[in-house]
């Protein structure tokens, strides 16, 4: 998995591609956890991540109560498979998702 990280004025947003699973949810935790701490608005952009296991859905759960008492968590570019795994957690009614 690679992660790129663009930032403007007080947002971040964060690019991980590829698969998000146990191998690899740390780093992009910890990616997470830093940018959260500098910004008060964060985009996750999904545009090229093919996959998502539960290791990935506990970073987003993590991504959304670090930004819910700022500007909040912007998830975007879903592919299906990926919302499909969100919508059947719950997930997709407690957060801010944009297809």
């Amino acid at each position: 998995m690679g992660i790129d990280v663009l930032t403007e004025d007080n947002t971040c947003t964060i690019r991980p591609k590829g698969w998000i699973d146990s191998s690899n949810a740390a780093e992009l935790d910890g990616v997470v956890v830093k940018q959260a701490s500098l910004f008060e608005k964060m985009v996750l952009d999904f545009a090229e991540v093919e996959y998502i296991s539960s290791a990935g859905l506990r970073v987003i759960v993590n991504a959304h109560r670090a930004m819910e008492k700022k500007q909040g968590l912007l998830i975007k570019n879903m592919n299906s498979s990926v919302f499909d795994i969100i919508k059947l957690t719950g997930f997709d009614k407690k957060l801010n998702i944009e297809k």
